[in-house]
């Protein structure tokens, strides 16, 4: 296990923040609390923990979405005061317009920036193929299974080639043949050009099949981040395979000492116990 603290050079650096929130009766609950992390450029880190522990208000800090009520967040050395432009953000429940297609989805990224339709329509073809669905373009999202819709949002985000990657459970709603080839495409993707990625992750077996490192966080409230493991399994990877070999079931081992008792203590205090 390897303790990573914030550096001025980091894609993104949380630097001892703490999230809390107002609550009706005028109370505040403090959902996270003193949270440094650091995810180098190019590096793809992980975070898993209980449910309801924070992994998601993490990731809307970094995406500038939230403020901090304490501590700060750097995005490549500078101070981020407001939405992180420099990030792409893939949420876990379809981002599409019902009414276009695919094609049109994937383009609309660059159109809003000004890019002309006819060149934002062959870029988006050209990132359609990427993904797999190059003849799938005039589709509209309903005429799309779950994995196809997945793979249009990830062209939609990956389009406009931010420097850093939000990822919050994207492949959640997949079944699991389906997040398989999900996240081996991710990986053949990322290779390319080796954005910084934060991805959050209720599957442990997911984070460290993809990952450079995986965070682990405590049950709430007032979460902290416990733990910060090196994964050092040798890429390229397939994951099918790579969770065949003995490093893989010793680090999963070791992460899951730690996670299953903060899972054991989230479920707790869930049933009020």
């Amino acid at each position: 296990m390897t303790a990573t603290a914030a550096t001025n050079d980091a894609a993104v650096a949380l630097n001892g923040v703490d999230v809390a929130f107002r609550l009706a009766d005028g109370g505040v609950f403090r959902a996270v609390s003193n949270a440094t992390l650091n995810v180098a450029d190019g590096e793809f880190v992980s975070i898993v923990g209980p449910t309801g522990c924070g992994k998601s208000t993490l990731l809307n800090i970094a995406a500038g979405l939230l403020a901090p009520a304490a501590g700060s967040v750097d995005i490549f050395g500078s101070r981020l005061d407001d939405l992180n432009r420099q990030a792409g953000y893939l949420f876990q429940a379809d981002a599409l317009f019902p009414w276009k297609t695919a094609l049109e989805n994937v383009a609309i990224g660059l159109e809003i920036v000004g890019v002309p339709q006819a060149e934002a329509r062959g870029r988006a073809r050209d990132w359609l193929g990427k993904v797999g669905l190059g003849a799938f373009g005039d589709r509209y999202p309903h005429m799309l299974s779950g994995g196809q819709r997945k793979r249009v949002g990830l062209a939609q985000v990956l389009i406009r080639d931010p420097k850093i990657l939000l990822m919050d459970e994207p492949f959640g709603p997949l079944d699991a043949q389906t997040r398989q080839i999900m996240g081996n495409l991710l990986l053949e993707l990322w290779s390319a050009d080796r954005k910084a990625v934060l991805f959050v992750t209720h599957d442990l077996e997911e984070a460290i099949a993809l990952s450079d490192r995986v965070v682990i966080m405590s049950a709430g409230p007032a979460s902290r981040i416990i733990g910060d493991w090196r994964v050092t399994l040798s890429r390229p990877r397939d994951i099918a395979d790579i969770k065949l070999s003995p490093e893989f079931h010793d680090l999963h081992r070791d992460i899951w000492h730690m996670l299953k008792e903060e899972v054991v203590k989230g479920y707790a205090q869930a049933e009020g116990r």
